[in-house]
């Protein structure tokens, strides 16, 4: 179900042997956490919404009828709300901020003031952050015990956790333009298979799209849906490469405003790391936020933000995670053999991504850093300076300067906001327009 696919722990990123528990001979010291929002609707103008308006036009009007596979469409109807979450979200959730407290709830006897967290003003990132929270530290007790930081998701307002506003490069339909691609050759059977069966309703490719999301929305709304036996196996494969192929060209490594969208965030997390007020503002940091110690703290253990999942691609992105991007660019005619990126694996309902930073006595340097993707260790191989570990560890001054480096690299200006022509084929890997290309 790609990126509509409920959370789930993913065995590895290229460290097999590595586990999510603190490595032996280290401790905990700080543990930093963004993570997705939960289980939602469909938004009011996607695909299911649509496919179920004009479904419902031709169903009350004359020379409708459907048989077979799609004889279920003589009675069904579209029973699913819009962008906020669903009552298997809201659990999910609850339960991220449960296994966190019982994972990291140590690291709270070292704040001095009620811990601040961040979301944004969207209904179904509030919610997502306060079940969090009621998981985290308790349903009666959890309004009392932090501070919840509610950022502003519009137009006009620089935003880390949203940052396409500030960014209009991010609203190229690159990515959609390579997934229809797609669509028209994995979809070309099942239309074949099913137009017979459906009369008075024009059948299409975006049709099937839409039935194959209706699947993926009704499960985590309703539990179940009759979508889903509409399609084969290979079918669902073809579904779960169409939304790969969407991030990686519509917010991951393969789009030139990537690492641009995503740079904020890493610059918020070295302020974090470092305990220095950030100075500079050139990408989608607020101001006005980072610069005050109430709404942006340099002293907690642990740090909270809650975004969307395309916002976690554009930060996987900028952290430069290369063993994402591995396997290449991805193929719009087939689905390549050494692909290693997955939306249900990097950005499912529910999608956290856990920096640890640990203090490890037995090393040459003791203070230490790692990123853990949904259970899985992320190889910091790809980032100046840090070198092959079992447990995916990297001296955290070495990361630091790395990260320095990183954000001198990216060009939020010319990403973000110069009138640039994408290269087909699209061969970008690091989020970033190719600097051979620019005028």
């Amino acid at each position: 179900m790609g990126a509509l696919s409920p959370w789930q722990s993913v065995e590895s990123f290229g460290l097999s042997n590595a586990s999510p528990l603190v490595p032996k001979g280290c401790s905990i010291v700080q543990v930093h956490l963004v993570h997705r929002h939960g289980a939602r609707y469909p938004t009011s103008d996607a695909l299911p919404a649509v496919f179920a308006a004009k479904l419902h036009a031709a169903a009350t009007g004359k020379g409708f009828s459907a048989s077979g596979p799609f004889e279920f469409l003589n009675t069904w109807t579209y029973k699913l709300g819009a962008e906020t979450l669903t009552p298997f979200g809201r659990s999910q959730l609850f339960n991220l901020g449960m296994g966190f407290r019982m994972k990291y709830g140590e690291l709270l006897k070292g704040f001095s003031n009620l811990p601040v967290f961040r979301t944004t003003s969207e209904a179904r990132m509030q919610d997502s952050a306060l079940h969090f929270a009621a998981g985290f530290f308790g349903v009666q007790t959890y309004q009392m015990e932090y501070h919840q930081l509610i950022t502003i998701e519009g137009e006009g307002f620089n935003n880390t956790l949203a940052p396409y506003f500030h960014c209009p490069n991010s609203n190229n339909p690159i990515g959609s333009v390579q997934a229809s691609k797609w669509e028209e050759v994995y979809l070309q059977s099942a239309w074949k298979r099913l137009a017979p069966f459906i009369r008075g309703y024009h059948l299409t490719l975006k049709d099937l799209v839409a039935m194959q999301q209706l699947c993926a929305y009704e499960t985590v709304a309703l539990s179940s849906s009759l979508f889903c036996a509409l399609f084969t196996e290979q079918e669902w494969k073809g579904y779960e490469y169409r939304d790969d192929i969407m991030l990686w060209y519509g917010n991951g490594p393969g789009s030139p405003s990537a690492s641009a969208q995503g740079i904020g965030y890493v610059q918020e997390v070295l302020s974090r790391l470092k305990k220095i007020r950030i100075t500079e503002f050139r990408n989608t940091v607020n101001s006005t936020v980072v610069t005050n110690n109430v709404t942006f703290p340099l002293d907690q253990p642990i740090y909270v933000d809650a975004t969307h999942d395309t916002a976690l691609t554009t930060i996987f992105t900028a952290f430069n995670f290369t063993s994402l991007a591995a396997g290449g660019p991805l193929q719009t005619d087939q689905i390549p053999r050494n692909q290693t990126y997955f939306a249900n694996r990097v950005v499912p309902f529910a999608s956290n991504l856990v920096g640890q930073v640990l203090s490890c006595p037995a090393f040459d340097k003791p203070e230490q850093i790692r990123w853990i993707l949904n259970d899985a260790v992320l190889p910091l191989t790809g980032i100046r300076g840090c070198e092959k570990n079992d447990d995916g560890l990297c001296g955290l001054s070495t990361f630091i300067a790395a990260m320095e480096q990183r954000i001198g690299e990216v060009d939020f200006d010319f990403d973000c906001f110069a009138n640039y022509t994408i290269p087909d084929p699209d061969e970008i890997t690091d989020g970033q327009f190719p600097r051979r290309l620019r005028n």
